[in-house]
């Protein structure tokens, strides 16, 4: 097989003088800033790390470059040719983008250290069922060999997990990290929620961003909607349909709002039934936590967190989805006060409960 010239992505990887271009502008005093002690330093750098590129990690590391989230984003996987690759296809858009550094590899160590943000992204699992838990035992293995490495190279990091089954996975990053369960955050039901906003908004004529609706719980079929408290311009929704839809045939009732879950929780299916996989949503979903983290927005978003002594009835060190206020600390609070019915306690506690089942047969 022929092998393929790697082409330079730099003037150094030519034999210029890394350092020549230094002088090219003569450095002024607004060029660094006082810092209120009577020094001068330059403003750090914003660095985020994308683990993992395949679709999903890449959807996310445009989608942030795109935004202008980051000064420097290191992209790394196992294969070294398709990780360079992508690296050079963002390289190639410089003169379209903000300017942000990316460095490219496989050592997860030497490239993600000093990271402000490092994302995870694995090989999507099953839901976790009896033919789901050998991958997520793989996962869990992979996850062995990557995260201590960002936790040593990034001590004061915040750690972002995005695979599924994403609340289990995102309890075992917590545990290998050894970092406080404020800096450990999984993507959760954040896009599920995007997905039931956008249902909603549609059918009401507004935008997606004025509707405020939540799912809770698991990642996955089991995920609950927050009926009672979705509202647009302060305004009461199910309140509203059902009593606009009360004489038709499609009333809002409580076999109509499942249905409306269901058409949530099996979005994803769909995507990836049509294309092969899922990427943009979730790209999307992932670069609104990151600005609210690195941002230190103070936003709410539903997501997977540690859920002890949040759960009516349960007591287990899960990760779960709640409303939680996200900032440059990490999750700043989670929402305490939920208004649930007796049914959606119910199903958070089984779920819960099942969660810590798959936790504790991880052996860590």
């Amino acid at each position: 097989m022929m092998s393929m010239k790697k082409e330079a992505s730099s003037l150094s990887e030519l034999g210029f003088d890394v350092n020549f271009g230094a002088g090219f502008f003569r450095q002024v005093p607004s060029s660094v800033y006082d810092n209120g002690e009577g020094t001068q330093r330059q403003r750090r750098p914003t660095k985020v790390s994308v683990i993992g590129a395949g679709d999903v990690g890449m959807a996310i590391a445009q989608t942030i470059l795109t935004q202008g989230l980051a000064d420097e984003i290191a992209l790394v996987d196992a294969d070294a040719a398709r990780v360079r690759g992508e690296m050079l296809d963002l390289q190639h858009a410089a003169a379209f983008l903000p300017r942000v550094r990316i460095v490219a590899g496989t050592d997860v160590l030497a490239l993600t250290r000093g990271s402000d943000l490092a994302i995870v992204t694995l090989p999507g699992a099953r839901p976790v069922g009896h033919r789901g838990v050998e991958l997520l035992r793989k996962n869990v293995a992979v996850l062995r060999e990557i995260v201590p490495a960002v936790a040593e190279g990034s001590p004061e990091s915040l750690l972002l997990v995005v695979s599924n089954p994403v609340d289990v996975l995102a309890y075992a990053a917590w545990k290998l990290s050894g970092f406080p369960a404020s800096r450990v955050i999984g993507s959760g039901t954040n896009l599920d929620s995007s997905r039931l906003r956008r249902l909603l908004a549609d059918h009401l004529g507004v935008g997606a961003q004025d509707v405020h609706a939540y799912m809770v719980g698991e990642h996955g079929g089991s995920a609950v909607a927050l009926w009672s408290s979705i509202s647009v311009g302060g305004m009461p929704v199910l309140t509203y349909l059902q009593k606009t839809h009360a004489s038709s045939s499609s009333s809002f009732d409580g076999e109509a709002l499942e249905g409306i879950r269901r058409a949530v929780v099996g979005g994803a299916r769909e995507v990836i039934g049509l294309k092969g996989y899922a990427s943009w949503a979730i790209g999307y979903s992932v670069a609104s936590l990151a600005r609210s983290l690195l941002r230190d927005q103070r936003r709410v978003h539903p997501v997977s967190v540690l859920a002890k002594g949040f759960i009516p009835g349960d007591d287990h060190q899960v990760f779960l989805s709640l409303p939680a206020r996200l900032g440059r600390g990490g999750v700043l609070g989670v929402a305490a006060e939920l208004e649930l019915t007796a049914d959606e306690e119910s199903t958070l506690r089984r779920s819960a409960e099942t969660l810590w089942e798959h936790c504790q047969a991880l052996g860590i």
